[in-house]
């Protein structure tokens, strides 16, 4: 088996699991009798601490031999706090449990895009395939764990999640080359030298306005993940379309990740980053004037912009800004700012602004990618990230 197909299997290890239990663990939390607050806030709490726990997660990675190592040990982590949800724990353990498994889960994404980024530019294959694989496996984690609930009840939501990241830990172990953290024969550095790269990070207005305008952009999505259900609802469009749309976005992102590899080659990191919050804004602001069925469908087109291009040139952009001895860590601040504590921050502003606003919420959204796209032009200053 080629290598990016195994690393594609484990891509679509981790996205079976977070495809059931993003949408669905609401659901098993409900069915516990937890109420709407309870629900947000464990959800969220992860997220809003995402920017403390997964660079501290990133560099205990780097204390290892194997990259490998540590997503193993992690996986296998998760799968114990999943098995203790089961528990009886009530609303404060759950939270708490919670909160370990998926602070943990959060950053084996990141960190595996550390060792297919290093193969892809070193092999010659194109990211996308693999990962591209792992947003397939999410649609099916979709619809699969919809079909279990029409006729079972939400304890499979646990079943499945708890599978799924025992697979991601057995895929780890099969799937991932044993590529090392350190040059080979080299000893994992001090801790104190670890976090030195990580200040270096921090410190770097570079690498920061890189990350923050990639997470503004990204951010930006949090009132449609969380509220496009509601609003097109409120227009009067079926709820069996919804599934549809949101079918739309994703199938357009697996045909960029697959098949634009040399256009995106051409465009570059930071062209790919503008187009994506160009695209963003036109997008958040048509949703937010709640626009006819027949132009949904185009305007959800533009995900493979406003999100698979955004990801994509922040993977690249923090790549070529950080460098080997903190890469990890500079994966886990991209991941920890996109889909942490700017994530966690605009989901909670999103519930007033849909009670309040409706649609006209995602008008924040809109604000955030221009902030975004403010940071994105100033990084065509940065001469490290100019052509060779």
């Amino acid at each position: 088996m080629s290598l990016p197909v195994r690393l594609g299997l484990f891509y679509a290890a981790i996205f079976v699991g977070t495809g059931a239990s993003s949408p669905y663990m609401p659901v098993w939390f409900a069915d516990r009798g937890l109420n709407g607050a309870q629900i947000g806030l464990i959800l969220s709490l992860p997220m809003l601490a995402r920017a403390f726990t997964a660079p501290l997660l990133a560099v205990w990675a780097d204390s290892f031999r194997l990259r490998r190592t540590a997503l193993i040990w992690m996986s296998l982590g998760v799968g114990v706090c999943y098995a203790l949800m089961a528990l009886p724990l009530g609303f404060a353990g759950w939270m708490v449990v919670w909160f370990a498994a998926s602070s943990a889960f959060s950053t084996v994404s990141p960190l595996t895009d550390v060792i297919v980024l290093n193969r892809a530019r070193r092999d010659g294959f194109n990211y996308g395939w693999p990962r591209g694989i792992g947003s397939a496996a999410f649609i099916v984690a979709n619809v699969g764990m919809g079909a279990v609930l029409s006729w079972g009840t939400p304890d499979l939501v646990l079943v499945w999640i708890t599978a799924a990241v025992a697979l991601t830990a057995l895929a780890a172990r099969y799937c991932l080359p044993p590529d090392p953290v350190h040059e080979e024969g080299a000893a994992p550095p001090p801790t104190a030298d670890r976090f030195a790269g990580l200040g270096d990070l921090l410190r770097d207005p570079a690498f920061m306005t890189a990350a923050f305008a990639c997470g503004l952009i990204q951010s930006a999505h949090a009132f449609y993940y969380s509220f496009s259900t509601l609003t097109w609802k409120q227009q009067g469009i079926p709820e069996s379309m919804t599934g549809v749309l949101w079918g739309v976005g994703v199938a357009v992102e697996v045909a960029f990740l697959w098949w634009m590899e040399p256009w995106r080659r051409r465009v570059g990191p930071r062209n790919l980053l503008v187009i994506g919050g160009v695209a963003a804004i036109v997008r958040w602001t048509a949703y937010a004037f709640s626009p006819p069925l027949w132009l949904v469908f185009p305007l959800q087109a533009l995900h493979v912009f406003s999100y698979a291009a955004t990801f994509l040139a922040s993977l690249q952009l923090v790549e070529r800004l950080s460098t080997p001895r903190n890469a990890s860590a500079a994966q886990a601040i991209n991941s920890a700012l996109s889909g942490g504590v700017l994530a966690g921050l605009a989901t909670m502003a999103s519930g007033p602004l849909f009670d309040r606003f409706g649609a006209h919420g995602y008008l924040l959204m809109t604000a955030m990618c221009v902030a975004g796209l403010i940071g994105a032009l100033r990084l065509y200053g940065v001469g490290r990230l100019d052509p060779a």
